[in-house]
């Protein structure tokens, strides 16, 4: 089987490639990223390109096929604070803490349905290029609180089935950190030799991570709860 995997240039996107590299070969694995931002590669019209060009570098380490998508102009109409054409600050506190703040709503770096229109996006290339199943990088932390409703088990369970059914039951989807924290999916890494080196979770474009947007905090716990400092902040300091 071959399988097509929605790869952004981030941590869990980068793990989800490993873990099906490891189950199928490299030959047998096709990366997609979507420009907005993530092997799936597609553009959606974020602020900076840093997750696209990490996705570039690490397809190239895994040296697999890549693919890149611009999904820009569906989401023009957007106010997402990632998005380049938005006056939005992205937020430089806790997911925890920015959901305090919107009464159950998602937090402003959802990006709306982005999840649904990568999959489906993604189901049409899979099906064309001889794939039988989809991977994606969700995980516990993002659905936690409807901070990103299309990171959760619901979502994925639904999309799962319209895939399967809207492809004629040839096409399956795959989330297999959907019920695991960061922390567990930076474990599953470790143990695959993953090049977190290479990856980018920053919602800000520097040069250097931010340090206090959402993502960066998620990811500097995820790595202490391993007992590790990130590979990427010490490639820094080098």
């Amino acid at each position: 089987m071959k399988a097509l995997v929605l790869v952004s240039g981030g941590l869990d996107s980068t793990t989800s490639l490993a873990m099906a590299i490891d189950k199928y070969g490299k030959e047998n694995v096709i990366a997609l990223t979507v420009a907005y931002g993530q092997a799936l590669s597609v553009y959606y019209g974020q602020k900076h390109t840093k997750e696209i060009e990490a996705a570039q570098k690490i397809t190239e380490y895994y040296q697999v096929e890549h693919i890149s998508l611009d999904l820009t102009p569906i989401f023009q109409y957007s106010d997402c604070s990632l998005l380049a054409h938005s006056d939005k600050e992205v937020p430089h506190e806790s997911y925890a803490e920015q959901l305090k703040e919107t009464d159950g709503s998602p937090v402003s770096t959802y990006v709306p349905f982005r999840n649904g229109l990568f999959l489906s996006s993604a189901a049409s290339i899979a099906l064309s290029k001889d794939c039988g199943v989809i991977y994606y990088g969700v995980h516990a932390d993002d659905a936690a609180g409807n901070a990103y409703p299309d990171c959760s088990t619901t979502f994925h369970e639904a999309m799962k089935q319209a895939i399967y059914t809207g492809s004629g039951n040839q096409l399956t989807i795959e989330a297999p950190f959907v019920n695991m924290a960061k922390s567990e999916v930076v474990a599953i890494g470790l143990k695959l030799h993953v090049p977190y080196e290479l990856t980018w979770s920053c919602y800000e474009g520097g040069d250097e991570p931010c340090g206090v947007c959402g993502t960066c905090i998620d990811r500097a716990e995820a790595f202490r709860l391993n007992g590790i400092e990130d590979p990427a902040s010490k490639k820094k300091e080098a």
